[in-house]
């Protein structure tokens, strides 16, 4: 079951090859996942993390396989999301008087998981466990992306445990960074970092600030998911830094969802007209309908702006497109520009509605959008390459 990093550490997760689905149906997986859990092995012994709820019975029996149960001196639990701690409950069975080192919140999260009152001891950022001839440091970190995270840091190996942080939704076998296709890679941890730690990406910036002024050598980090970053784990770091602030690329994206095509049409013309205005910028156009809405927030969160468009339908705009601002509101954007656009027959609100829409999730509203009744001819098209034209002079 195991595999050794160090003399001292082994990985004893899982590698969830078939997961496509996370966060209930919030978040794909197309490329899988993993749930590491590490045995720490000195004078004292101590597991970090374990697994996600489905494969608690599995993790337990190769986990007996690894090492005596009772030999377990201490559990690290640095989240308590059931994807982390989900084995607890089938290993507090085997060992049930064994302590549970976690933050204040984190107790109170895994009781109102798990409804028991197992030995919980409650860590605070500065406080250590002797392991014999390596300790653990550990450091809350709030909002990573729940109130209850903490990192653990390991003196003599020196490894960060780095918990949902510098993560990946991302199946490998080979478990370190060097391994892997790299491009699937970064695809993976912009994706995550998009998607879930957008919103919390001042606490981004101060936490790792404040680990790096710690001083601490670093050899390995070892994430709650995918793969462990050995060769250069400053890259990651680095990156994180990059997303954190207010992060964009020369990209524009629109997004659309369409009836009867005729919202894609516009949508083409006014990406031609970007396009005459800036030869050097990426242009994407994605059917909200049709695209993975993970993958659509990963190219607004790369795109300095953004477009979206909507027929009006019953005096608003389409479901997946309401779906998607919901997801943009709640991931609270920075440094971007956005429009709207869209077709209507005999009303056309929803221009309007979407405005706001951007406007409420922080986005920095160009003009006023554009509209075209029924299904465009020659002329609208041409009005929507100059409205392209015009998008793209004022950004």
């Amino acid at each position: 079951m195991g595999k050794q990093l160090t003399d001292k550490v082994s990985w004893v997760g899982k590698v969830d090859w078939e997961l496509k689905k996370f966060h209930g149906d919030e978040y794909s997986t197309r490329k899988g996942s993993s749930y590491n859990s590490y045995l720490v092995r000195d004078q004292k012994t101590a597991l970090i993390d374990t697994v996600w709820q489905p494969f608690d019975k599995e993790f337990v029996k190769r986990l007996k396989q690894e090492i005596d149960l009772k030999k377990i001196d201490y559990i690290i639990a640095n989240h308590s999301e059931i994807d982390h701690s989900g084995a607890l409950p089938e290993l507090m069975r085997e060992i049930s008087g064994t302590p549970i080192y976690c933050t204040a919140n984190g107790i109170k999260v895994i009781r109102g998981h798990y409804h028991q009152d197992w030995n919980f001891v409650t860590v605070k950022t500065g406080d250590t466990l002797e392991l014999g001839g390596s300790k653990l440091i550990f450091v809350e970190a709030p909002m990573l992306h729940w109130p209850d995270t903490m990192i653990t840091y390991m003196t003599e190996e020196n490894i960060l445990f780095s918990n949902d942080a510098f993560g990946q939704h991302y199946a490998t076998e080979s478990l370190y960074n060097d391994t892997v296709d790299q491009a699937e890679l970064f695809t993976e941890a912009l994706k995550y970092y998009a998607n879930i730690l957008t919103p919390f990406s001042t606490f981004v910036t101060k936490k790792i600030y404040e680990v790096l002024n710690l001083n601490l050598p670093l050899n390995m980090i070892c994430p709650s998911h995918g793969v462990i970053w050995k060769d250069n784990p400053a890259r990651i770091i680095e990156q994180y830094l990059k997303w954190a602030d207010n992060y964009q690329e020369n990209r524009i994206t629109l997004v659309y969802d369409t009836m009867w095509n005729s919202t894609r049409k516009m949508a083409e013309a006014i990406a031609a007209g970007i396009r005459e205005i800036d030869s050097s910028v990426t242009v994407k156009l994605m059917n909200s309908a049709k695209e993975d809405k993970n993958d659509i927030i990963s190219e607004v969160f790369r795109s300095k702006a953004i477009l979206v468009g909507s027929p009006t339908i019953n005096n608003g705009y389409l479901f997946s497109i309401g779906g998607l601002m919901e997801m943009m509101k709640g991931l609270k954007f920075k440094n971007k520009s956005a429009a709207a656009f869209g077709s209507y027959g005999w009303s056309g609100e929803v221009i309007k509605q979407l405005t706001g829409e951007l406007e409420n999730s922080g986005f920095r509203v160009v003009n006023d959008g554009h509209r075209a009744l029924w299904v465009p001819d020659e002329t609208e098209l041409a009005a929507c390459v100059e409205y392209g034209k015009q998008f793209a002079k004022a950004l």
